[in-house]
């Protein structure tokens, strides 16, 4: 027996037979071609086929998890007329060679020239063209495109593991997924707690795993590989125990999010699209805590008009009813970024010019916002958050454009609710000034994800940092007692809505630093509420 120990990103226990999955790096012998033409135009046609292939990739994703989904829409971008094409037409024509070498050849030398760097945006595009590279290498072979991982759900096992193809190898198939990179907050990590499935990270894949029974322990972030018979079956009975205890918090559906000793809790969930809201409903949330707008923005080829936002706005709050709708407005920039918004490439785009300020540069898009936020706000019970603000003269700004939004929307004899308002508590800055940001709105949410890596100077998705970083920081808990204690001298209700307001371990404590709300995925209502009904706060 084999034991391996890594970091768990999704507790729960899978036992079963591992799968190696190695993402398929084509590579291609190189002949001579005597007819240019034609080869340059079954490389058009190859990428016709693929953008079709994408494109409806996306439609059949999509309702598992709209913003990832989005990835296919914008892999299926990259084959538009552009530098890619341009670059694979060059090496076809100048060195008359067959378009699948020339794909190859310019896969390789865009990623053997980007690997080392640590820019989200770059090592997004870099998966995305090797993606879209071997997509085409295989319609020019004649094969078809898929991820099969057999009859029987596995254990996949992978160096690393992108989130368009855990949707493609399909929640049915996957008991469980052990990877060497990636961290608690990437993309596969949030998408894979979505699913339900446990996660294992920080454990490089054997080469003799393949086939082998393995048994992963989501709690502790244990892999057993060839575990012996006694071990196997003790696992066995905990999984019995923890399929039960699923079935016990299903049953805390209806009940009440109150502490023992009968304090009131309110526990929110974050969303990411129309998509969600059921399970939003289905885990028995009071509401949504996080909608992230910017979402809408993604994977299109222009901005959403207001009537567009406004009618998936409206639909939101009638679905939710009397439940409140917390929509933070569009938090674009860094690695969340359409090629139609023409934002410039930036040294440093995690510190850059995103969140408010990026809404603020451009404020007809962000007054479009708001717009369809407020004509919405007559149908339910809406709230509007701004996320990344470091400042009061930003507030200002803000309110002024909300009055002109007001305004505008009286004199047309639209009819809207004048909604809660919020700040997101995102960096050190805010912080320190979240008495006077109190004193102006309604609600503070502090966002962890954010807060934490400003705060450390970490990179929270740099594999290099991954032993390093800790989001339990005395540093970080420091701020959270500030932020509320601030908050609450101005009345001001405080939330937190990121990462850790999902770790039950730190529960109590949270509450015990008079937090009133916390915002979690939907899959994490349930483990949260129980906590909460377990703490004793007399």
């Amino acid at each position: 027996m084999e034991i391996y120990k890594g970091t768990a990103t999704f507790p729960g226990i899978a036992i079963g037979r591992l799968l190696i999955y190695q993402r398929a790096e084509y590579q291609i012998r190189q002949y001579l071609i005597s007819n240019v033409k034609k080869e340059l135009d079954d490389f058009s046609s190859a990428r016709i086929r693929v953008k079709e292939q994408l494109e409806a990739l996306y439609e059949q994703y999509k309702g598992v998890q709209e913003s990832e989904a989005r990835t296919f829409l914008n892999q299926s971008k990259l084959l538009n007329p552009g530098s890619f094409q341009r670059a694979v037409e060059s090496i076809i024509t100048s060195e008359k060679v067959n378009a699948s070498y020339a794909i190859m050849t310019t896969r390789d030398e865009l990623t053997s020239t980007f690997r080392n760097l640590e820019d989200p945006l770059i090592r997004e595009r870099i998966n995305n063209i090797r993606e879209i590279s071997n997509r085409l290498i295989e319609v020019l072979g004649g094969d078809s495109v898929k991820i099969d991982l057999g009859k029987e759900p596995v254990i996949v096992a992978a160096e690393s593991i992108l989130p368009t193809e855990m949707m493609e190898m399909g929640k049915e198939k996957l008991l469980a997924i052990v990877t060497y990179q990636g961290s608690s907050d990437s993309h596969t990590a949030i998408m894979a707690k979505t699913m339900g499935i446990p996660v294992l990270v920080d454990i490089e894949p054997g080469e003799d795993w393949d086939g082998a029974q393995a048994i992963v322990d989501g709690y502790t972030g244990t892999l057993y590989v060839h575990p012996d018979a006694e071990l196997k079956k003790e696992y066995e009975i905990r999984q019995k125990e923890d399929l039960k205890e699923q079935e016990e918090l299903f049953a805390l559906r209806d009940e009440k999010d109150e502490t023992l000793d009968g304090r009131q809790v309110k526990l929110y969930a974050n969303t990411g699209s129309l998509d969600d809201l059921n399970n939003v409903l289905f885990y028995g949330a009071e509401g949504i805590g996080l909608l992230r707008s910017e979402f809408q923005y993604l994977g299109r080829e222009n901005y959403p008009r207001e009537n567009e936002l406004f009618l998936a706005y409206k639909k939101i709050a009638e679905t939710m009813g009397d439940r409140p709708v917390v929509i933070r407005t569009a938090d674009l920039g860094a690695d969340k970024k359409a090629d139609y918004m023409d934002i410039p490439d930036e040294v440093n785009p995690i510190m850059g010019n995103r969140g408010i300020r990026l809404c603020l540069d451009r404020r007809k898009m962000f007054k479009a916002q708001l717009r369809a936020i407020y004509r919405a706000s007559a149908y339910g019970n809406l709230a509007v958050m701004y996320p990344m603000l470091s400042s009061e003269e930003e507030l200002d700004e803000i309110e002024e454009i909300i009055c002109d939004v007001k305004e505008g929307l009286k004199q047309k004899g639209i009819p809207f609710k004048d909604i809660m308002t919020g700040i997101m508590i995102e960096t050190p800055a805010a912080v320190m000034i979240s008495r006077e940001l109190a004193s102006r709105v309604d609600f503070l949410s502090l966002g962890t994800n954010d807060l934490t890596q400003y705060t450390l100077a970490m990179d929270r998705q740099n594999p290099l940092l991954r032993n390093k970083y800790n989001d339990h920081h005395p540093a970080i808990m420091r701020m959270v007692q500030m932020v509320v204690e601030e908050g609450h001298k101005e009345n001001c209700k405080v939330c937190i809505c990121g990462e850790l307001a999902a770790d039950t371990a730190l529960t109590e404590t949270f509450l015990r630093m008079g937090v009133d709300a916390l915002s979690v995925v939907p899959a994490c209502i349930l483990p949260v509420r129980k906590a909460i009904r377990n703490v004793d706060l007399s």
